[in-house]
């Protein structure tokens, strides 16, 4: 990977006032491949009686790992955008744990990239969501 694509994902991340506010993390990028890690913080409790991240949050962590992976990958020139993007809740994250959530951009056409993304807790490291989407790819000068 490129510093160049490096900096263009932290970039990206930076930009983005909400993945801000939720203090997500970059913790890897590689060539159509991001990492990035949602801190568990009270502010972003869903349940306030299990202490449970609430789903928006690890929607948005979700959303932005993908978009970094298509960021990331050789194949797209520059920005992207989220065309559709699926998530599917398999189970509450572990109270008072973070949230990694590592995204895969395996295809990209002249216009759409394809992703896909696991997240899991800290504490067991299973499952806790996984995502299908499509985002959009810059167009080549």
């Amino acid at each position: 990977m490129s510093a160049d694509k490096t900096g263009i994902a932290r970039e990206f991340m930076d930009s983005i006032p909400q993945a801000r506010a939720l203090r997500l993390e970059l913790l890897e990028v590689t060539d159509g491949a991001a990492v990035l890690r949602l801190p568990y913080d009270p502010e972003i409790v869903g349940d306030p009686e299990t202490g449970v991240i609430h789903g928006g949050a690890v929607s948005t962590l979700m959303d932005s790992c993908c978009g970094t992976a298509v960021i990331a990958h050789p194949g797209n020139p520059g920005a992207t955008a989220t065309i559709s993007l699926r998530i599917d809740y398999l189970r509450a994250a572990a109270p008072g744990q973070a949230v990694t959530a590592r995204a895969e951009c395996f295809h990209v056409t002249r216009s759409v990239a394809f992703v896909r993304a696991t997240a899991h807790d800290d504490e067991t490291g299973c499952p806790v969501a996984m995502a299908t989407g499509t985002f959009t790819v810059e167009a080549r000068q």
